[in-house]
């Protein structure tokens, strides 16, 4: 019988993922309207990620600057802990696993949602939750 060569999972940020993410800042006004373009998740921790915008940055942080960039920032709604909105990077993203070893992966089928929406959603869920 023929050796099955390991399937390569899908990469976190994509050139069509990153072109449909806006620039950090760029959704400020639209507030917890804005959609998210992406969600990340951990198979085996019950993390969730979702970003609704995101740059690349430089050693800093600092996506405004002439200076080489050397991660991807996003911002967007992270479920964990707690429910919060806040910033995560790409490397964090890459470097994460989960309690079973399981990286990071990309929700391939996700569809864009308001903040708003997913905040509430995973809201309830954690009040349901033991």
């Amino acid at each position: 019988m023929p050796e099955r060569e390991p399937q390569s999972k899908p990469e976190l940020l994509d050139a069509e993922t990153r072109a449909r993410l806006p620039e950090l800042y760029s959704g400020e006004e639209k507030g917890e309207g804005v959609l998210a373009q992406v969600k990340f998740f951990s198979p085996d921790a019950g993390w969730t990620w979702y970003a609704s915008e995101g740059s690349p940055v430089d050693e800093n942080g600092y996506f405004d600057t002439d200076k080489e960039k050397i991660d991807f920032l996003f911002f967007g709604l992270v479920s964990g802990f707690e429910v919060e909105f806040g910033y995560f990077s790409l490397s964090e993203l890459e470097s994460a696993h989960g309690s079973l070893g399981l990286p990071i992966e990309r929700d391939l089928y996700f569809e864009p949602k308001s903040l708003r929406e997913l905040k509430e959603w995973h809201d309830q869920q954690h009040r349901h939750s033991p």
